[in-house]
């Protein structure tokens, strides 16, 4: 049974792009552990309107684990302290009497802070342009569905498609690297029949996009894998190296 708790958030407060940013402590009580962490930074900036404060800003949308909105650094965890879920699934029940909890921004030079607890993901969007889309005329449901693609390709297709680019692979690289989202990408495509006509400059693309943004190299610790809450693999980045290869080659 879910019980109240009374706990501490020590939340990262920045005023904007420039600004010196600090942390800032705030003491909750009697949140329900049933309450999902959204629903407790809810409760939080009503409590600090109350008291004539600025509120937290923080970015949500579905709040159902699709859209990825809901980022955030918790106790040293993209989207917390459990695994497979975004933060808005997050519930307080992991979460103890008295806990002190920390919450930041994402951190890498590709997601520039715009105010407290938002960052700036359209990198992300900047390098899906460079190359991530077909142009390969699909026709109707009957005329896709005509188009011959092994189960096994379809499969690990659709297991790369299940990225929602939230940025957890970016904010759990020491490095600070965009490869498990630009990999994901790339091998939804690659795999099947109408990636093929940009298949050849796609990689190239995308990768020098992300180069140029300020995303940090991989280095294969895995700590993306562990993180992502789509559970990616990162045998994507090994494919992403190949297609990359592969159009160097060409060249």
């Amino acid at each position: 049974m879910d019980k109240d708790i009374n706990i501490k958030v020590k939340v990262w407060r920045q005023n904007g792009p420039k600004e010196k940013g600090r942390f800032e402590t705030y003491e909750l009580k009697n949140i329900s552990q049933g309450s999902s962490f959204l629903e407790m930074l809810d409760i939080l900036n009503e409590q600090l309107v109350n008291d004539g404060k600025i509120p937290v800003a923080f970015d949500h949308d579905c709040r159902e684990g699709i859209c990825g909105m809901c980022s955030l650094y918790i106790n040293g965890h993209p989207h917390g302290p459990d695994g497979e879920i975004t933060t808005c699934q997050l519930h307080m029940r992991s979460f103890d009497e008295g806990d002190t909890i920390t919450i930041e921004p994402w951190r890498s030079a590709g997601f520039p802070i715009i105010k407290d607890l938002v960052v700036d993901r359209t990198a992300f969007e900047k390098i899906m342009q460079a190359g991530g889309y077909v142009s390969v005329n699909t026709g109707g449901i009957p005329d896709a569905n005509a188009i011959p693609i092994p189960r096994d390709k379809a499969e690990l297709a659709m297991d790369a498609a299940a990225c929602i680019g939230c940025g957890a692979c970016v904010a759990a690289c020491k490095n600070g690297s965009a490869m498990l989202f630009v990999a994901a990408k790339v091998s939804q495509l690659a795999l099947l029949p109408q990636g093929k006509p940009e298949a050849a400059r796609r990689a190239k693309s995308m990768v020098a996009k992300m180069d140029e943004l300020g995303f940090g190299n991989c280095t294969n610790i895995g700590a993306c894998e562990v993180e992502c809450p789509k559970n990616i693999s990162i045998s994507n980045i090994a494919r992403l190296n190949r297609e990359f290869l592969k159009a160097k080659l060409k060249d």
